[in-house]
């Protein structure tokens, strides 16, 4: 009988539909979270990153992890490094949600993780999403209230991808060897700038948003203004550098492959989440 999926930060953006999915296939799933409630029909376990003294309870009778970093986080390495040991040293499937575009560069912290991963001798899927469609209703949502979204973005495009789509990969991944070694880019169906995605949300939500291509100085300002830590907002303001060099735009078939179906569209993903958008 195959042991049960642990699911970290399963109380997350990604990890609520991930754990829903997972059961919906008849998975047995250990939803973690710093709080350890039990979600969806879950078994809920206490997990925290920063303290190895929680691993073992969250490992027992596990065969398969889902890890990523929680958000706001900018050393990632050190903060994963330890969990992916974990779950290398008691032979445990690892699929990593990484990040669309660091297999450019090893020095990544991100990418040094993936190394980690391919060279551990367990089976692995690794995930790298683009932009996250559900931003717009997270980081952005402040700005969507006040009717302009500001961020240095430039004229860049991005390939955002519904979080639903993350998770049904992340879904597929963990419940098949078919595509165990492999590295999957997760992207919507389209490449979309912040001006049309502006226009998008105008028309869904019936009343005007702007986007206002901010420089990052501004955007820094704007962000630790509103509490996020220095360090966390200067790493944001960094990779817009890649939006405006036009590097998020390409549209994979990671999805599609991963799940057999076509990703969900940003005009989906504001349609079904018109309510928190508005509210």
């Amino acid at each position: 009988m195959a042991g049960k999926i642990l699911v970290l930060g399963a109380s997350g953006n990604v990890g609520q539909p991930l754990v829903q999915a997972l059961l919906a296939k008849g998975e047995a799933v250990k939803a973690a979270s710093r709080s350890g409630k039990a979600i969806a029909g879950a078994e809920g376990v206490t997990f925290d990153y920063a303290d190895p003294a929680t691993f073992e309870a969250a490992f027992a009778g596990v065969d398969r992890v889902f890890v990523m970093s929680p958000a706001g986080y900018v050393n990632v390495r050190d903060l994963l490094l330890p969990v992916v040991e974990a779950a290398v040293a008691r032979k445990v499937k690892i699929v990593l949600q990484s990040v669309f575009g660091v297999d450019a560069d090893d020095s990544i912290p991100y990418r040094q993780m993936e190394i980690v991963l391919e060279k551990s001798g367990v089976p692995y899927v690794i995930l790298r999403p683009n932009w996250f469609a559900d931003n717009f209703h997270g980081y952005w949502k402040a700005g969507i209230d006040h009717g302009a979204i500001a961020v240095p973005a430039g004229n860049g495009k991005s390939s955002f991808i519904d979080v639903r789509d993350i998770a049904d990969s992340a879904a597929a991944a963990l419940t098949t060897s078919r595509f165990d070694g492999k590295a999957f880019n997760l992207t919507g169906p389209e490449a979309v700038g912040y001006g049309e995605a502006a226009a998008l949300l105008s028309r869904v939500l019936g009343k005007p948003v702007a986007y206002q291509a901010i420089d990052d100085a501004a955007f820094v300002s704007l962000l630790t203004g509103a509490g996020v830590p220095a360090d966390y907002a200067n790493f944001l303001a960094a990779i817009f550098h890649p939006v405006r060099e036009g590097w998020t735009s390409p549209v994979s078939e990671g999805v599609e492959t991963l799940t057999g179906h076509k990703p969900r569209s940003l005009e989906t993903y504001a349609q079904d989440n018109r309510a928190v958008l508005a509210a």
